[in-house]
């Protein structure tokens, strides 16, 4: 009649185990083909705990009265004809209690903590739940069963970069009329979430599925987006420097792609990639920009960027040129002083790359999870060319915390002389005045605007310049209900961090601040993949979920180069 209650000892069981019965017996739950499943969410609200079962039950046999009614459990998600010999019962990590609940923290040991099992059996133990987690990817993709997808399309703005997107024409076939030559290309900006910062901050993922969670899941679905939005430039944040150089790198160029990357400074083994198609572009020069300086208390993070200089493949006049530069900031909401540091030391890499031989810029695009919220003072900053900072409290100028805690005011000027960048953002040389107006403020610009000759007792300023005249890609609310579009979600909040700038042409951005700036033609914005609300990224169980693999959304936007 009824099955005898399992021993306590086996109620117990860990619940990151592998539960054996009857010996050689190892079952699957609600899967015949997958090998590696979570109890969370398979199993009734009212069971107490999950309960390992025999594959060798009897057609007579019955569950015991803490289980419940009979039609609570046949509503549920229990299949007791899939149980087969043939399976893996994974019963996920103690933190796991319930569906919604984190991942395990695998906190990597810097410092040689005694641990109990080699390193050996850590690393076999890992790769078996990877290559487990792996088989279920594969025959979830066989089986069809993708659901729950993101619903995102294609904003135009231009009638012609509608029917070439629809014609998919993405040769050499560039249109030119006149005197003015055209080149259409995508810029795609993507933080990819690294897996040591995923393990390490697993409490901002409790709401996913672990099986999600694992790199050998995840990178399939990372680079299937990669494919199927077949960007011309690729610019990559937490890009895992053992992860880039054993599977990244390759899968890239093998999709026709020339990478470049950049590793940050400190202990975390991750940083920014730049890859672009070579029947596109061709390399001019890559320059790699550290934010780390030991010399200098302020600049003590490891944060890193990459400016390169691309040659378009196509005829015209003269040699165009774009600069692409991407970046990851800060994280800290309460270190704005460090994170309009990096900024500016990113533009200033940028002027210095970016001057043509007339003195002009060349069209310039800035990508890159910038940890700043829109409307913030470093937004603006980007966006409007200047910032005074006088009075500004240092806690809010990324906008990332409605009541910052960080009140300090920031100091004037923000970082020390000796960094050897100005208020504008450039490089600077001092020297000593020749003449008799020493001691007066005097500044000369070269005619390529990459250097400023700054005399030493030069009056502090408040107010941060840059020479670029930059718009936005995308313009962070909808504009028929103002709610707030969305580039990242995880457990704890959900906003736009992630921004694609570039240098608009005259006639494609008329109000810009420094419209009247000396460039070389510009860039028009032909087309952007709209971005989502939080709400509807919660409808599919927020980010990352079973085809998104990242916390953040990849970025994408369709550009015209176009040289006067």
């Amino acid at each position: 009649g009824r099955h005898s209650m399992l021993p306590r000892h086996v109620q117990r069981l860990g619940r990151d185990w592998i539960t054996h019965w009857n010996g050689s017996q190892i079952l699957a739950l609600n899967s015949p083909v997958s090998s590696c499943m979570r109890w969370a969410g398979h199993y009734p609200p009212w069971a107490s705990f999950p309960l390992p079962i025999a594959a060798d039950f009897s057609a007579t046999w019955r569950f015991p009265p803490f289980f419940g009614p009979w039609r609570q459990f046949q509503n549920s998600n229990w299949h007791l004809d899939s149980y087969t010999q043939s399976c893996c019962f994974h019963l996920p990590n103690p933190s796991m209690k319930s569906e919604g609940e984190e991942p395990l923290t695998k906190k990597r040991k810097l410092s040689g903590q005694d641990d109990i099992s080699t390193p050996e059996q850590q690393t076999d133990l890992s790769n078996q739940k990877e290559v487990s987690c792996l088989s279920v990817a594969q025959n979830e993709e066989k089986h069809g069963s993708k659901k729950g997808t993101i619903k995102r399309h294609w904003e135009y703005f231009c009638q012609q970069s509608k029917t070439m997107q629809i014609a998919k024409n993405k040769g050499s076939d560039q249109s030119s009329t006149g005197s003015e030559a055209t080149f259409d290309f995508t810029v795609m900006s993507y933080n990819i979430l690294s897996q040591n910062l995923l393990e390490d901050n697993s409490h901002l993922y409790r709401h996913c599925r672990q099986r999600l969670l694992f790199w050998t899941y995840r990178f399939p679905n990372i680079l299937q987006e990669i494919k199927e939005l077949d960007a011309d430039v690729l610019c990559l944040q937490e890009v895992q420097e053992d992860h880039y150089r054993t599977e990244i790198k390759s899968s890239l160029e093998s999709l026709g792609y020339h990478c470049e990357y950049k590793m940050r400074t400190g202990r975390k083994p991750d940083g920014c990639a730049i890859c672009f198609k070579t029947s596109k572009f061709s390399l001019i020069s890559a320059n790699p920009v550290e934010f780390f300086r030991r010399d200098i208390p302020l600049l003590d993070r490891d944060n890193v960027g990459l400016v390169l200089l691309l040659q378009p493949r196509f005829h015209c006049k003269t040699n165009a040129a774009i600069c692409i530069a991407n970046t990851h900031l800060l994280y800290n909401p309460r270190r704005g002083d460090i994170k309009l540091t990096q900024l500016a030391m990113l533009l200033a890499e940028i002027a210095s790359v970016a001057p043509q031989k007339d003195g002009s810029f060349c069209p310039i695009i800035i990508c890159g999870d910038f940890n700043s919220v829109p409307g913030s003072p470093l937004y603006r900053f980007i966006k409007e060319g200047k910032l005074n900072y006088e009075g500004l409290a240092i806690g809010k100028v990324s906008g990332q915390e409605q009541f910052p805690r960080g009140q300090r005011i920031l100091s004037i000027p923000i970082w020390p002389k000796k960094l050897g960048i100005s208020q504008n953002c450039v490089y600077e040389i001092k020297q000593q005045p020749k003449e008799e107006n020493a001691g007066e403020k005097l500044e000369a610009a070269k005619p390529d605007n990459t250097q400023e000759i700054v005399i030493a007792s030069e009056k502090s300023s408040s107010k941060l310049r840059h020479h670029f005249k930059l718009s936005s890609v995308y313009s962070h609310y909808f504009p028929e209900t103002g709610i707030p579009e969305v580039t990242t979600c995880h457990s704890r909040s959900a906003v736009t961090v992630d921004y694609i700038f570039y240098s608009a042409a005259n006639d494609d951005t008329d109000d810009q601040p420094g419209a009247k700036d000396s460039f070389c033609g510009g860039l028009k914005l032909l087309g952007r993949l709209a971005l989502v609300t939080e709400k509807d990224l919660w409808t599919v169980n927020g980010l990352p979920n079973e085809n998104n693999s990242s916390d953040h959304l990849p970025l994408l936007a369709e550009f015209r180069l176009i040289e006067r």
